[in-house]
C-alpha cells in the first residue's frame, strides 16, 4: 500500500511540475517576444523622414462588399501617411484592395507591392527579405500583433520599427489577445527553426 500510495504521489507531482511547465512557458516566451520588440515600436513622428526600405502594411479582414475593415483600414491610412512622412520609400502591402487605397490617398502605383503569398506574420516576413530583398522596414499593424510582427523581422535579419495603427476601439478584445498569445509563442519557434514560407518564387526588389 505504500508503495502503491508513493508511485501515485510521484506520479501527482510529475503532472503537476508538467501543468505547471504548460502554463509558464507561454508567458515567459509571449514576455520574451514582447520585450525583445518593445524598444523597436516608435511613434510615426519617431518614424516620419527615417527612409527606410518600405512601409510594410500587414493585411486584414477585406469585407464582402470590397470595403476594408476597421483594423485594415487604420493600418492602411497609418501606412499611407507614414509613406507621405517619408518614413519609407516605398509602400509594401498584401492585396488588390489595400493598393486601391493607398493609391486612392495620393501614393505612386509604382511605390505598391503586392504580396499575395505572404499567408502568416512570418511567411510576410520572410518573403520581404527573400523574395523583395527589404533590409530595413516600418511596420504597421495593431500594438497587440505590433510585438509579434517587428520580432519576426528582426529575427529574420530585417532592421524593423513598428508603428502602431489603432485608431479605435475593436471588437473581440479577449479572442484577439488569446489568438495572438498563442501566434507568439508559434512564431518564437518558428524564428528558431526558420522554415521556408510555403512560396518563394521570384525575386522581385522593392528597389526596382
Amino acid at each position: 500500500m505504500k508503495k502503491t500510495r508513493s508511485k501515485k504521489k510521484i506520479i501527482i507531482s510529475v503532472l503537476c511540475v508538467l501543468l505547471a511547465l504548460a502554463v509558464l512557458a507561454p508567458c515567459v516566451i509571449n514576455a520574451v517576444v514582447m520585450l525583445s520588440a518593445s524598444k523597436y515600436i516608435i511613434s510615426a513622428d519617431e518614424a516620419a523622414g527615417r527612409g527606410a526600405d518600405c512601409v510594410l502594411v500587414l493585411g486584414a479582414k477585406v469585407n464582402s462588399n470590397g470595403t476594408l475593415s476597421h483594423m485594415l483600414e487604420d493600418r492602411m491610412s497609418t501606412g499611407v501617411d507614414l509613406y507621405q512622412s517619408g518614413a519609407g520609400k516605398n509602400s509594401y502591402d498584401e492585396v488588390n484592395h489595400m493598393k486601391q487605397y493607398a493609391v486612392g490617398r495620393g501614393v505612386d502605383p509604382d511605390d505598391v507591392f503586392l504580396d499575395h503569398a505572404g499567408f502568416s506574420t512570418y511567411e510576410s516576413m520572410y518573403r520581404a527579405r527573400d523574395v523583395f530583398e527589404v533590409k530595413s522596414a516600418i511596420v504597421v499593424t495593431q500594438k497587440y500583433l505590433l510585438y509579434r510582427a517587428v520580432y519576426n523581422a528582426r529575427r529574420l535579419g530585417i532592421d524593423a520599427y513598428g508603428v502602431a495603427a489603432d485608431k479605435r476601439v475593436y471588437g473581440k478584445p479577449v479572442y484577439n489577445f488569446v489568438r495572438e498569445s498563442l501566434a507568439r509563442c508559434k512564431d518564437f519557434f518558428m524564428c528558431i527553426f526558420k522554415p521556408e514560407p510555403t512560396y518563394l518564387g521570384e525575386v522581385i526588389p522593392i528597389s526596382g
